[in-house]
C-alpha cells in the first residue's frame, strides 16, 4: 500500500524541546515559515480559560464536529465514566445493579458527571446503554453477572415480531430528565452527548438472544429469512430515530451512533444490512434536528470508512487500528473525524501518551477533529493517565492560520 506524504510525516514525529512545540501547518516558500503552527504548553489550562471557547452558542465539540474553526481539538473519551474510576466503583458497591444505575435519573446524572468533575472533558456523555430503549418498544432484557445482556424471547420467526410496538418514550423518561439536568450542570462549558445503537447492532442482540462471538444466527437470517430481518431492522430504525430526536429535544448537543458490531459484517454485507438503515436515521433526524451533529462509530471500521461517509453523518469515529493520516486521505476534508488513540496507551508512561496524542492530532489536521480514544476506556486504566490525556489536550493550541489550509495540503513537521 502506498502512503501519502501526510502519512509519512505523521509517522516520524518527535518532541522538540521541553515546550512540546510541534509545527502543524503549511510551508510557504516566501518566508520559510510554518503559519499553521500547533503549539502545546506544558501548563494545564484552567476551566475559566478553555470555557471561553465554549462561550458562544455552540460548544467547542459541536463546532469541531461541523468542521468550523476551533482553537484546539475538543476531547472526550468513550466510557469515560466507569469502573476505572474509584468513585464509580464505590457507587457501584451501593447500587450493584447496572439497570438501576443506568435507569435512575439521580444515579445517571451523578455517574455522568464523575469524569466531568475530575477531568473537565469537552463532552459529557450520558451514562446509559445501547440496549436501554429495548423495553420501550417491546423487547425486555436482563443483565446477568456472567453472561451480560440476556433476551429471553429473541426474535427469529415471523410470529415473534408481534411483540414489537412503537417506542413509548414515556418509559425512557429518565433519559430525558438526565439530559436536561446534565445541560444545567455543565452549562456552556461542554457539549452534552447522547447515543444510540445502530439497527444492525441492536438486532444482533435481539436475534442472538444476547452477546455472541460468531453472529451465526443473524448472519444466516440474512439469507434464510431476509424479509423477517428487514422488518425487524425497519422497526428498529423508526424507534431509534425517535429516540435520537427525544434525546436532542431533551438537551443533547450531539449524538453518537454505535454500530458496534457492524464491523463483523463483510463490507458488501454492511452495505446491504446496516448502511441503509443508518442512512434513514440520519435523514429523519436531519429533517427534525438539522443543527445536531451525528457521529458514527464502528469497531473494526478500517474497511468501511468510505461507506460510512455515505450515510451522511457529520463525524466518522475511528478505532485505533486505523491510521489517522490514511483515514484523512480516504475520507477527504469535507467530513470530521473522531479518535483515535489506542486505549492501551493509557497504561504506558505519560511521555508516551503525550507523543501519541501529538501524533494523532497532527495527522488529523487543524479542522474537523474530535480527540478521543479508538475504543472505550479499559477497566484498570490509571486515573492519572486519563487526567494527563485531558491535560495535554487542553494545552494544545492551533495557530489560526492553519485553519485556512486544507488538510490534504498541510505538512506535518517537527
Amino acid at each position: 500500500m502506498s502512503f501519502s506524504p501526510l502519512t509519512s510525516a505523521c509517522s516520524s514525529l518527535g518532541v522538540k524541546s521541553s515546550s512540546l512545540i510541534v509545527q502543524l501547518g503549511f510551508h510557504t516558500a516566501e518566508n520559510n515559515k510554518f503559519p499553521g503552527a500547533f503549539v502545546s504548553s506544558p501548563k494545564r489550562t484552567k476551566t475559566k480559560k478553555f470555557s471561553i471557547a465554549c462561550s458562544s452558542t455552540d460548544p467547542l465539540l459541536v463546532k469541531a464536529a461541523r468542521g468550523d474553526p476551533v482553537s484546539r481539538p475538543p476531547t472526550w473519551m468513550m466510557r469515560q465514566a466507569g469502573r476505572y474510576m474509584a468513585v464509580y466503583r464505590k457507587l457501584a458497591e451501593k447500587h450493584p445493579s447496572f439497570r438501576e444505575r443506568s435507569e435512575t435519573t439521580d444515579l445517571i446524572v451523578e455517574i455522568s458527571l464523575q469524569p466531568w468533575e475530575a477531568f473537565r472533558p469537552d463532552g459529557v456523555i450520558i451514562f446509559s446503554d445501547i440496549l436501554t430503549p429495548l423495553p420501550a418498544f417491546g423487547v425486555p432484557f436482563d443483565i446477568e453477572e456472567v453472561r451480560g445482556p440476556v433476551i429471553q424471547s429473541p426474535i427469529r420467526f415471523e410470529d415473534d415480531l408481534k411483540a414489537l410496538h412503537p417506542i413509548d418514550l414515556e418509559k425512557l423518561h429518565f433519559v430525558g430528565e438526565s439530559l436536561k439536568i446534565l445541560c444545567q450542570e455543565v452549562g456552556g462549558h461542554a457539549a452534552v452527548l447522547g447515543f444510540v445503537g445502530a439497527p444492525w447492532t441492536i438486532a444482533t442482540y435481539i436475534v442472538e438472544g444476547g452477546t455472541t462471538r460468531t453472529y451465526t444466527t443473524i448472519k444466516s437470517m440474512c439469507h434464510t429469512a431476509p424479509n423477517l430481518l428487514r422488518t425487524l431492522l425497519s422497526h428498529l430504525t423508526k424507534a431509534i430515530s425517535e429516540y435520537i430526536i427525544y434525546q436532542v429535544e431533551s438537551g443533547a448537543h450531539c449524538i453518537q451512533i454505535f454500530d458496534s458490531w457492524g464491523g463483523q459484517l463483510p463490507p458488501d454485507m454492511w452495505e446491504q444490512w446496516s448502511k441503509p438503515y443508518i442512512t434513514e436515521i440520519v435523514s429523519v433526524v436531519r429533517n427534525k434536528c438539522p443543527k445536531t451533529p451525528l457521529v458514527l462509530y464502528i469497531n473494526g471500521n478500517g474497511g468501511l470508512l468510505e461507506r460510512m461517509k455515505g450515510t451522511g453523518v457529520d463525524v466518522i469515529g475511528l478505532d485505533w487500528t486505523v491510521d489517522m493520516a490514511d483515514a484523512r486521505k480516504r475520507l477527504g476534508s469535507d467530513i470530521s473525524v473522531q479518535g483515535n488513540v489506542d486505549p492501551a496507551y493509557l497504561f504506558s508512561p505519560l511521555s508516551a501518551v503525550t507523543k501519541e496524542i501529538q501524533r494523532v492530532v497532527k495527522c488529523a489536521g487543524p479542522r474537523g477533529h474530535i480527540l478521543n480514544l479508538g475504543h472505550g476506556v479499559l477497566v484498570g486504566t490509571p486515573e492519572e493517565a486519563v487526567a494527563h490525556f485531558f491535560d495535554v489536550s487542553k494545552s494544545l493550541n492551533y495557530d489560526g492560520s492553519s485553519q485556512n489550509h486544507s488538510m490534504e495540503e498541510s505538512k506535518l513537521l517537527v
